[in-house]
């Protein structure tokens, strides 16, 4: 789809949208409902042609070949067509739609208003943190896809294609970033560097983009399917590798010259209204301030080193807290031998989770989940896991990553706290849970709330204690300090970027309050410097979750029943914590929205 063929598209949408407005009959009792499930229609329409990736993990195919367009032109249509999506929702009587569709109108309008805020600020000018970016998304924007014919090879071949336009219009827009003073600091660089170079391979077939078509469907021809693996190959050599190759030089020999050695977004441009923009987008939450937030931290912080001191001395270690902490990181028997070896640890932590689910939740996802290593290129500057959702109807499963780099820093007691949260109960089963939803509107099923996702995911280590998941007083010690850690986050995010905090400031802190190994010290530091606001989801959203469980064992004494209020927190999909709030309420009112 080319640019003025998705201009003609949103005029389009303009043109429905001014259709929904005017069109419907005043008189009609469900005015106010129809009106909405139109709105709900024609955005999600609107999203899936203007954000091709998501299009493809939503399982729709039709834009697969393509990847976003993000130049200053599609920006401003972007914005023009959303101000007045948010236009036309304003002229729906919220009051008279019933309380399903009054949580799905205060989402769009949520989504909306987040969108056009951003937009504004025009946050494109930082394209990529070190953990994840433009670049990396480009190369897993069809991981997983289902591909059997020779139309579906053809798209992600021409998705290939797009890499250098893709990338140009990101490279301008980060030019931009450097002429009104929005940059990354050069330190941040330093690790990104090093990833986007990995990617300049002499051979194609070294490129993780030649891995959906090493195999081709053999339900082709051999002459088809030898003619679908050289254009790929071409397709990579003539477009992705210099791609990498323009990017590389871009960040070294002019990005890097102009990025600060400052590490706080408060000395960007605009920086405290970004600072305050990247706060509500990660809390879902306007009514604390960056102050607030460094208090709540370091008394949690204070509260979580209480009760590992408690679990230090019922391990029988006599030391202090330093000494033991020191123990854990130098301890051989703590620590895999090989790659293998680690991916099986967490593999069987993981199947010991799977089969004790059914006792805590009453609906469990369809889609099932691997154990899948950190991809080589990327593991030495990322982070210990993290989770990747499968495409809808797609080859794979989802995929929980397990950093196998640097094997000494991966110590195993905290495996089944990482376990929790990124596999099961946590990630996969709360993304795959609101994508199998049947009564949600399409544009809610691929929506996802840093406080609610990564709150839940917090939630899910401390559900493994009721589960019976931690075996030993490490393992518990493994826990807390994933806790702290999430606690540490409120105070070091703040810190670094409303009070001035140093980057060594913040690796002391962290180092300090929790036995994470130096180098996952330094990698989750640089990602709070590179993602301001993130990193405040964590325990906030677990914080709102407990209260939540608190509040509805207190209103229902007995007749609490864990695996319903489970499945009722989960039920309807992601949703910013004040939603949460709300839908919870009416779950002990005995009025779920469906």
């Amino acid at each position: 789809m080319s640019r003025t063929t998705r201009t003609i598209a949103i005029t389009t949408v303009l043109c429905l949208l001014a259709f929904n407005a005017q069109g419907q009959d005043a008189s009609t009792e469900n005015l106010a409902t129809s009106r909405l499930q139109s709105l709900m229609d024609i955005y999600w329409s609107y999203r899936l042609a203007e954000s091709p990736t998501l299009a493809t993990a939503a399982g729709m195919n039709d834009y697969n070949h393509l990847l976003p367009q993000v130049a200053p032109l599609d920006r401003s249509r972007r914005l023009r067509a959303e101000q007045e999506f948010l236009l036309q929702l304003g002229d729906v009587d919220r009051t008279a739609l019933n309380l399903e569709n009054q949580i799905n109108y205060d989402l769009l309008g949520w989504v909306l208003e987040i969108s056009i805020e951003s937009m504004e600020l025009n946050t494109d000018r930082i394209p990529f943190n070190t953990f994840s970016s433009f670049f990396t998304g480009a190369l897993r924007a069809s991981y997983g896809v289902s591909m059997t014919t020779e139309e579906d090879y053809q798209a992600y071949t021409s998705r290939i294609r797009e890499f250098p336009r893709y990338f140009a219009e990101n490279i301008d827009n980060m030019r931009e970033g450097m002429r009104s003073g929005f940059v990354l600091p050069k330190v941040i660089i330093d690790g990104v560097l090093p990833t986007v170079r990995a990617q300049v391979y002499d051979n194609p077939d070294n490129s993780s983009l030649f891995e959906p078509i090493a195999e081709v469907s053999d339900r082709l021809s051999a002459a088809v399917q030898e003619q679908i693996r050289l254009e790929a190959r071409e397709a990579i050599r003539l477009y992705a590798i210099p791609a990498f190759r323009e990017l590389a030089e871009f960040l070294q020999n002019e990005y890097y010259p102009m990025a600060t050695e400052g590490i706080a977004a408060q000395d960007l441009s605009n920086g405290d209204a970004f600072y305050t923009h990247q706060i509500k987008v990660y809390t879902t939450r306007t009514d604390l301030s960056a102050e607030q937030i460094h208090n709540i931290g370091v008394s949690e912080v204070a509260r979580i080193r209480r009760e590992m001191e408690e679990v230090i001395a019922a391990s029988g270690f006599d030391g202090s807290f330093e000494e033991f902490t020191e123990f854990l990181r130098a301890e051989p028997r703590f620590y895999a031998n090989d790659e293998t070896a680690l991916l099986k640890e967490a593999s069987f932590i993981a199947k010991k989770i799977d089969y004790l689910l059914p006792e805590f939740f009453g609906r469990l996802p369809r889609v099932p989940y691997g154990v899948v290593p950190v991809p080589v290129e990327i593991a030495p500057n990322y982070t210990a896991a993290s989770y990747n959702s499968s495409p809808v109807g797609g080859i794979r499963g989802g995929a929980f990553w397990v950093n196998t780099f640097a094997l000494d820093q991966r110590p195993l007691y905290e495996l089944p706290a990482l376990t929790l949260h990124e596999a099961v109960p946590g990630h996969h089963l709360q993304t795959s849970i609101a994508r199998e939803l049947e009564n949600l509107p399409e544009f809610r099923k691929e929506l996802y709330f840093s406080a609610f996702g990564e709150g839940w995911g917090l939630y899910s280590e401390k559900l493994g204690i009721e589960m019976g998941i931690y075996e030993n007083s490490y393992e518990h010690f493994g826990r807390l300090s994933y806790e702290m850690w999430r606690a540490c986050r409120l105070v070091i995010d703040t810190g670094i970027h409303s009070q001035g905090w140093t980057r060594q400031e913040a690796m002391n802190y962290l180092t300090d309050n929790t036995s994470l190994s130096a180098v996952n010290v330094r990698a989750e530091v640089d990602r709070y410097i590179s993602w301001p606001g993130q990193a405040l989801a964590y325990k906030l959203g677990e914080m709102k979750i407990l209260e939540l469980r608190q509040r509805t064992e207190a209103a229902l004494g007995d007749a609490f029943d864990l695996r319903s209020f489970h499945d009722a927190l989960l039920g309807q999909g992601a949703l910013p914590l004040d939603i949460l709030d709300t839908v919870i309420e009416n779950y002990i009112a005995g009025t779920p929205p469906n």
